[in-house]
C-alpha cells in the first residue's frame, strides 16, 4: 500500500495577508439585500454613486467609495455604517415600505410602522407604498428606502468630512492645484508649510463645515499667513477670513442682512479672562448654563426658519466653536472680522 502523499507546507504570511481596512462601509443585513442587487430591481448602488458625485462636488475633494457587504450577523432590516471599519450609525428600515416624514404640517395620521427618519431623527410612518398618494396628499414628504439610506449616508459623510481627508487627498489637491497655479503650489508645500499642517487646516476647515472647493483661495491665505505662524488654528482663521464671503453666503444665502447671536459682555469677559489664562476649560456649572442657553436660541431661530449664528471676537471663535458642534451641530460659529463689510448684522439676542 503507497504511503500518502505528504501534507503541503503552508505558506508562508507576508504583508500581502494584511487586508486594507475599506475608509467608509455599508453592512446591510440579509433582508436589505435586494436594495443592493442591481438585478432585483435595487437602486441603493446608484442612489449611493449620487451621494458620493454630489457631496465630491460640495466638500471640495474626492470622497472615497462606499463598500458594501452583507453582514447576516445584524438583524434583518437592519443596515449600519462604518468608518475606518468603526461603526457610526446603525439604523432599521422596511425595504418593502416607503418612509413618509412629518413636515410639521401635515392633516391627518397615518396607519402604518411608527419609526425615526435615521439621517435627522424626524417623526416618521412607514407605510405601504399604495399609500403614498394619500401620504402627500396630507402633507407628509414620502421617500422610499433606498433614498433613506443614501440620505443618512450623505448626513454622516458631511459630519465626518474631515475624517476622510488624509496626506494623498491632499497631495491630490496640491497637484491639482498645480496644473493651475504651479508656482503657488511651489511655494506652498513644502516651502511655507510642511503637507502635515496643510492637512490639518484643511480638516479645521472642514470640522466647521467650510468647503474646501476654493482651494486657490486657501492656498494664497496660507501663504500670505505662513511666515507669521505655522499653528493649524491661527493658519484656519486666516482662511476663513480670506473665504468670509462664501461662509456667509453657504450660513445666509443672498439675504443682505444676517441674523446673528452674541455673547452678553459678562460672559464674553469670564471667557476672555479664561483664555488669557492659557485655559480653554470653562468651569463645569457655567458651561451647563451656557450650553442651555445656546440651544434655546438656537432652537428659536430655527422655528423663526433663520439659519442660527453666535458672532464672537476672533480669538474665543475656535474654542466656542470645539464647545458646541456636538450639542447644537446646526450652530455657526463666526469671528467679527469673517463677516463681509457690505453684509448687514441684525441682532437677534445676547448668550448670557
Amino acid at each position: 500500500m503507497a504511503a500518502p502523499p505528504p501534507a503541503p507546507k503552508p505558506a508562508e504570511l507576508s504583508w500581502d495577508d494584511v487586508t486594507a481596512q475599506d475608509v467608509l462601509g455599508l453592512e446591510v443585513g440579509y433582508r436589505l439585500i435586494p436594495l443592493v442587487e442591481v438585478r432585483q430591481g435595487g437602486e441603493l448602488m446608484a442612489r449611493i454613486k449620487g451621494v458620493r458625485k454630489k457631496l465630491t462636488q460640495e466638500l471640495g475633494f474626492l470622497v472615497p467609495p462606499v463598500h458594501i457587504r452583507d453582514n447576516l450577523e445584524l438583524p434583518p432590516n437592519t443596515y449600519r455604517v462604518l468608518l475606518h471599519g468603526v461603526p457610526l450609525a446603525v439604523a432599521q428600515i422596511h425595504p418593502d415600505r416607503d418612509l413618509a416624514l412629518n413636515s410639521g404640517r401635515v392633516y391627518g395620521p397615518l396607519n402604518g410602522l411608527p419609526g425615526k427618519d435615521p439621517a435627522f431623527g424626524l417623526d416618521a410612518t412607514w407605510i405601504e407604498r399604495g399609500q403614498r398618494d394619500h401620504a402627500q396628499t396630507l402633507g407628509y414628504t414620502v421617500v422610499d428606502a433606498s433614498t433613506v439610506v443614501a440620505t443618512h449616508l450623505s448626513q454622516l459623510i458631511k459630519e465626518h468630512a474631515s475624517e476622510l481627508l488624509g496626506h494623498d487627498e491632499a497631495q491630490q489637491l496640491l497637484n491639482s492645484l498645480a496644473r493651475s497655479a504651479p508656482k503657488l503650489a511651489e511655494d506652498l508645500v513644502p516651502k511655507l508649510l510642511p503637507l502635515a499642517t496643510f492637512v490639518r487646516v484643511l480638516r479645521l476647515l472642514l470640522n466647521d463645515r467650510v468647503p474646501i472647493r476654493n482651494l486657490r483661495g486657501i492656498a494664497e491665505a496660507l501663504a500670505e499667513a505662513a511666515p507669521r505662524s505655522q499653528e493649524p488654528v491661527a493658519l484656519a482663521g486666516a482662511v476663513r477670513v480670506a473665504l468670509r464671503r462664501q461662509i456667509v453666503q453657504d450660513i445666509g444665502g443672498a439675504e443682505g442682512e444676517l441674523p446673528v447671536m452674541t455673547l452678553s459682555p459678562a460672559l464674553e469677559r469670564v471667557l476672555q479672562d479664561s483664555l488669557a489664562s492659557g485655559s480653554a476649560a470653562v468651569e463645569p456649572g457655567l458651561a451647563e448654563r451656557m450650553q442651555q442657553s445656546i440651544v434655546q436660541s438656537a432652537k428659536r431661530q430655527a422655528g423663526n426658519g433663520q439659519p442660527a449664528v453666535l458672532l464672537v471676537p476672533g480669538a474665543l471663535r475656535p474654542m466656542l466653536a470645539r464647545f458646541t458642534r456636538q450639542a447644537v451641530p446646526d450652530l455657526h460659529v463666526l469671528a467679527y472680522d469673517e463677516v463681509p463689510d457690505d453684509r448687514h448684522i441684525r441682532m437677534v439676542g445676547a448668550i448670557a
